[in-house]
């Protein structure tokens, strides 16, 4: 009778379950019709284990997890007694302590051996804790792409041949979130959102790297499914869109790089400004001592403001009364301007760079020269504007326009920079990158 009770029970709370489930679909679904709702349902017992340990407030689940991670971390017995673990946790109080351990044992995360009075950590329990334990590893490293738990849960999978659909799903779906976020910083056009987003691709083409090996072994086993083929070669051709963004980046670069505006001679440019206004938190704290006097508001009364609109009214009304017939005509001033300053500038450094580019003129073995050496002697601002002309070299869009800039595109001259600095001896520039000018053999002649 007990046993025929139990089950009875039982059928009950299992319909109450299933009725209260159904509440939450339309009238003519079933639940058990739906695919992801048996998989769950198969997996309860684990996601009673989540539920008992993450339900409720954030410091009971904090304790809760403190209990269970200090007793799996003890790895010298595989059983604790009561006082055991009061003493190993004597820093909580004993009604809480009792409470958690409670709550433990009623969902299968502690064990309790009645014969020999102890409690003991359940193989679920430790599989909870690792896979909590990796996602809280992975969440202290410098990880921006966020890809890294879940390309570990694929290659542990692979290793151990239990690699599934949801896992490459859950790659492939970050793998497309983190294309249209780069998509969408290229078509921003903001110079420190392409930035930031480049160092973010450059932290996901590192996942993606270390992923290759993975996804081309899932794509060689045999043994695989079909739908977990096409999850893989899926990956694959995602990877090559995110890895294929580089001349993306590097041509949304060079068009703002084009776009820049200097600040008259002085070498500067707003985005030289806008870097400097970001590093300072307060930039209301700028304007300290900036304006001797405070703003005094002065107020008027709609007595005086009647006046002054009549005064000007009569004024407007004199003046074009006053003003008959044509103005007497003015020679216009005589100006000589043969070519702007910077058009100079420019010419010479493209007759510069085309002596440099000619074979014909360029002694024997004269194949490269250090930067440094191309730019100087000149000013500040003059050394400035030429470097700011370095990146057109080589530009095939700009080639293909007409000008003075799209001829030094076309000159057959490398620009190869680098991030170390080299001490210069000039009165005008103390240091500079170092890089080269070489040329390029394969182009030909330069285009005259």
């Amino acid at each position: 009778m007990a046993s025929a009770a139990s089950a009875a029970e039982r059928t009950q709370t299992e319909q109450e379950h299933h009725d209260s489930l159904q509440a939450h679909f339309k009238p003519n679904v079933s639940a058990d019709e739906i695919e992801q709702v048996f998989h769950l349902k198969r997996a309860q017992p684990l996601l009673q284990v989540f539920t008992a340990l993450f339900h409720g407030g954030f410091d009971g689940v904090l304790v809760r997890l403190l209990v269970l991670r200090e007793l799996a971390a003890d790895t010298s017995s595989a059983a604790f007694t009561r006082p055991d673990i009061n003493q190993k946790l004597g820093y909580l109080l004993p009604e809480s302590l009792e409470t958690v351990l409670m709550r433990l044992r009623t969902n299968q995360l502690l064990a309790w051996d009645a014969q020999h009075a102890v409690y003991r950590v359940t193989p679920m329990a430790r599989n909870v804790l690792s896979a909590i334990d990796s996602l809280l590893s992975l969440g202290q490293t410098e990880d921006e792409a966020e890809m890294g738990f879940l390309l570990s849960q694929v290659a542990g999978a692979q290793a151990v041949g239990g690699v599934s659909v949801e896992q490459l799903q859950h790659l492939l779906g970050r793998l497309t979130d983190l294309t249209e976020e780069f998509s969408d910083a290229i078509a921003s056009g903001s110079e420190f959102r392409l930035r930031t987003a480049q160092a973010k691709w450059n932290l996901a083409c590192d996942w993606v790297e270390k992923g290759s090996e993975i996804i081309l072994a899932i794509t060689r086993d045999e043994n695989a499914d079909s739908a977990t083929h096409r999850a893989a070669q899926a990956i694959g051709r995602a990877q090559s869109t995110l890895l294929n963004m580089q001349g993306m980046f590097s041509r949304a670069l060079n068009q703002i790089e084009r776009q820049r505006v200097h600040l008259g001679q002085s070498g500067l440019s707003t985005t030289d400004i806008k870097r400097w206004l970001l590093r300072h938190e307060d930039l209301a704290s700028l304007a300290d001592g900036a304006i001797d006097q405070p703003v005094m508001p002065l107020f008027s009364t709609p007595a005086e403001m009647i006046d002054v609109a009549e005064t000007e009214l009569l004024i407007e009304r004199a003046a074009g009364i006053a003003q008959t017939g044509l103005p007497t005509g003015q020679d216009a001033p005589t100006t000589i301007n043969d070519a702007p300053a910077m058009q100079l500038e420019l010419d010479d450094w493209l007759a510069r760079l085309s002596d440099f580019a000619d074979l014909a003129k360029a002694p024997a073995g004269a194949r490269s020269v250090a930067i440094h050496e191309a730019l100087l002697p000149a000013t500040f601002a003059v050394a400035s504007y030429r470097a700011s002309m370095l990146p057109l070299l080589g530009d095939t869009s700009e080639a293909s326009l007409q000008g003075a800039t799209a001829k030094l595109a076309r000159l057959p001259v490398s620009f190869e920079p680098t991030d170390a600095m080299i001490q210069l001896s000039d009165p005008h520039v103390a240091a500079m990158s170092i890089a080269s000018l070489s040329l390029d053999l394969e182009s030909g002649p330069a285009d005259e």
